[in-house]
């Protein structure tokens, strides 16, 4: 099966199996496992970041950042189709017992006009907004990637309010290899960032959470609290460590193959639109959605495993396992099918 329904199926490389099975180890919830703090070390250096702590997954970075900044009763900003709200089993009112203001915006994105008018004022009626969460690159967006201009006039706004703005960057080296702009100067404009180890680069488990060294010591104590602690977990840790080191760069042939399927996909009467795709994302929207569920069998069927995304929407995701081979036998079947 050539496997599109997201770059979490990624498997590791044999030489990324090979620095796992040699990594030295140790108790990491001790923090003496030599490789996890190798990782974490490298990443906050990589980001210009004072620290960072290697988590289970991108839900738990994201979970314990916005516990850590947001009391029983405060309120987050964040877009409606964002995935700390969406995807993330009701974390933010389980965890944090926290309100949420959704608002609309572009693919994903907010600006700040959007969140300047949300901002609550003091009011008893009203949550106390304490933080706002952006994404980038957006899942439900497409794959779309934030103007840099605008997270810049968006934190300055936060500034001025006294407001943390977090990242979920799941996906945020893709973007980061179309923008142009340097990681460092990216990330000083967020006080936490949550990368994806286990999407596009490609390793088998993990997500960091980068902030302060402050931030990051009460982010190791909520972890625990949150049932996170890992113990010889140099072991997992060593595949994040080789994607960091080595599949950033090779992101861009994922994006390179999404805009294949992107023509292929405008060219055929019964889809309906896509959007740009500007990463590694591929999003169908068909002409007749009662379609949907019987184009991803009839794909299934030829080899192409792809994902409901909506009603009359499939999406597919390009990532490491997806070769250029891969890519010219789905363009075949996709035109050859009878819809």
């Amino acid at each position: 099966m050539i496997d599109f329904r997201s770059d979490t199926v990624t498997r590791p490389s044999q030489a990324m199996r090979d620095a796992m099975f040699t990594a030295p180890v140790g108790d990491d919830v001790f923090q003496d496992d030599p490789t996890v703090n190798e990782l974490e070390s490298f990443a906050a250096d990589m980001f210009g970041m004072e620290a960072s702590i290697y988590c289970s997954s991108g839900t738990q970075t994201n979970q314990i950042a916005i516990n850590l900044y947001v009391q029983p009763g405060g309120e987050v900003i964040t877009h409606q189709e964002s995935h700390i709200y969406k995807y993330e089993g009701g974390g933010i009112a389980r965890n944090s017992g926290a309100s949420v203001r959704l608002l609309d915006g572009d693919r994903g994105r907010l600006s700040v006009e959007q969140i300047s008018q949300w901002v609550n004022p003091d009011d008893i009626h009203l949550p106390v907004t304490q933080l706002v969460s952006l994404e980038d690159t957006t899942n439900r967006g497409g794959g779309a990637i934030y103007d840099f201009s605008e997270i810049q006039k968006i934190r300055k706004f936060c500034l001025s309010k006294n407001l943390p703005l977090h990242l979920d960057g799941a996906r945020l080296m893709n973007a980061m290899v179309e923008n142009n702009v340097d990681l460092k100067t990216y990330a000083a404009e967020f006080d936490s960032i949550s990368l994806c180890l286990s999407k596009g680069l490609g390793a088998p488990i993990g997500s960091l959470l980068l902030g302060t060294e402050d931030f990051i010591q009460r982010a190791r104590r909520t972890r625990k609290v949150f049932g996170g602690g890992m113990r010889q977990a140099g072991l997992i840790a060593a595949g994040g460590l080789y994607a960091l080191k080595n599949n950033i760069s090779r992101l861009s042939e994922d994006h390179e193959n999404a805009k294949a399927l992107e023509t292929v996909f405008n060219g055929l009467d019964w889809v309906l639109e896509v959007p740009k795709v500007e990463t590694n994302i591929v999003v169908v929207i068909l002409k007749d959605a009662n379609k949907r569920d019987v184009i991803i069998s009839n794909l299934s069927g030829q080899g192409i495993q792809t994902i409901a995304f909506g009603p009359g929407m499939i999406r597919l995701v390009t990532h490491l396992d997806i070769s250029k081979n891969d890519i010219d036998q789905t363009i075949s079947v996709i035109r050859s099918l009878n819809v």
